[in-house]
């Protein structure tokens, strides 16, 4: 304890002296999430740790996450620096959906609205017509259909299936799925049901089969709520292992167990780890500022256009356009 209050102090020094605040997402290790906590940032999902910045009055913000949040963040911050603990942390489905190859696709559907996940490159995104988060996208797609929308849905095609299942709409999903939630296995999953009186949580990035089993269904923020509201000892988790230190920290008597992603034969029981979430290590936060590469950089067209996608968002969330045209 004594040694970790001396390091708390010392980036409590080093952020006051840089001018800088650490902002941090739910799926990277837990001690940078309790040092992001300690030192007045926050931890939170991508759009969170985004709005939360713009309200710093720091003229720097540090990104414990992946690429496309460090860039989300520049864009709601153009005015302010913004860094990332690894510039080599990226994210599947951003690789996956090339800026190139989308606006071909795009180009080809143009009475479509064009809605993308906010798991996406900053140029995507300012090409889109919405951006979403995975609290928001039901929602979103349901308004767009009300108004007689067709959709372009990328890059998540899991997500996007579960919209449709939910919503109905009319939509084409882009071919991407994230890595780690693409691995979680039904059968497995069943097996590991059947051991334990136990909720299961189930992020919305998942297969279908794995949705089909969970008894919630939703966002990071969404699961660690229901976390906090279940009355079951034993909590299965289908989602990035990080997010289970927010879990245990409210509800320190439950039991909670990463969802299956492989079978008999297999090297892990679960291999719920996003290899680039791994890559941020709380060494390199003190070294931050020295690598030229850490620093986001963006074009003012970039922003600009991509500002409008992610407003209509923002706008959304906060029930701001209730009863109105969205712009």
């Amino acid at each position: 304890m004594k040694e970790y209050s001396q390091y708390l102090e010392k980036v409590k020094g080093f952020l006051a002296d840089n001018d800088a605040k650490l902002i941090a997402h739910y799926y990277v290790d837990e001690s940078i999430q309790r040092i992001a906590e300690d030192t007045g940032g926050i931890v939170s999902d991508s759009l969170e740790m985004a709005r939360f910045g713009n309200k710093q009055k720091e003229s720097k913000l540090i990104v414990a996450g992946v690429k496309f949040m460090g860039e989300t963040a520049k864009i709601l911050n153009p005015d302010k620096k913004i860094f990332v603990l690894d510039s080599e942390a990226t994210c599947s489905l951003d690789e996956s959906c090339n800026h190139d190859e989308f606006l071909m696709f795009c180009k080809k559907y143009p009475d479509r609205e064009v809605v993308v996940y906010a798991n996406t490159s900053a140029e995507v995104k300012a090409i889109a017509d919405w951006v979403v988060t995975s609290s928001i996208a039901v929602s979103v797609i349901e308004y767009l259909t009300s108004q007689g929308k067709k959709i372009i849905w990328a890059p998540d095609k899991y997500l996007g299936q579960y919209i449709v299942d939910r919503t109905g709409a009319d939509m084409l999903l882009w071919d991407g799925a994230c890595i780690v939630h693409e691995e979680y296995k039904a059968l497995e999953l069943k097996k590991l049901i059947s051991k334990y009186d136990c909720d299961v949580l189930v992020h919305p990035e998942s297969p279908r089969s794995v949705i089909n089993l969970a008894d919630v269904v939703g966002s990071t923020t969404k699961l660690i709520e229901a976390s906090i509201v279940s009355n079951k000892k034993y909590i299965v988790v289908a989602t990035e292992s990080g997010i289970i230190y927010q879990m245990k920290k409210r509800s320190p008597d439950k039991i909670f167990l990463e969802a299956p992603t492989a079978g008999e034969g297999a090297s892990c029981e679960s291999c719920g780890k996003c290899p680039w979430m791994k890559l941020n290590k709380l060494d390199n936060l003190l070294e931050i500022f020295d690598n030229k590469q850490n620093e986001i950089h963006l074009s003012n067209d970039v922003i600009k256009k991509a500002q409008k996608s992610i407003q209509r968002m923002v706008n959304f969330k906060n029930k701001e356009f209730n009863n109105k045209k969205v712009s």
